[in-house]
C-alpha cells in the first residue's frame, strides 16, 4: 500500500500581476535564529501560473507545485483564499 506523493502547497500574497497568466506570490515564514533564538521573518518569491488572470495584487492565494511550465515557473494558483478590497 503505497501512499500517493503529496505536492507542496504554500500560502502567500500576490505582489505582482503584470505578466500574462503569471503572478508573483510572496510567501513569508518565521525562522528561529540559531544563536540568538529570536524569530526572523523570511520571504520567498515564486512565479505561479494563473490561467484565467483573475488574481490581483494583495490577494491571498494557495499555490501548489507542478511540472515546470517555463524557465522560472513551476507553481500553479489553486484557489484565492481572500480578496484585497
Amino acid at each position: 500500500m503505497t501512499e500517493k506523493a503529496r505536492k507542496n502547497e504554500l500560502t502567500g500574497t500576490i505582489s505582482s500581476d503584470k505578466m500574462d497568466k503569471t503572478v508573483i506570490v510572496t510567501v513569508e515564514r518565521l525562522e528561529k535564529h540559531p544563536v540568538f533564538q529570536k524569530y526572523i521573518r523570511r520571504r520567498s518569491r515564486f512565479k505561479a501560473h494563473d490561467e484565467k488572470n483573475e488574481c490581483k495584487v494583495g490577494d491571498k492565494v494557495l499555490i501548489r507545485e507542478c511540472r515546470p511550465l517555463s524557465k522560472d515557473k513551476c507553481w500553479r494558483v489553486v484557489s484565492i483564499l481572500e480578496r484585497q478590497e
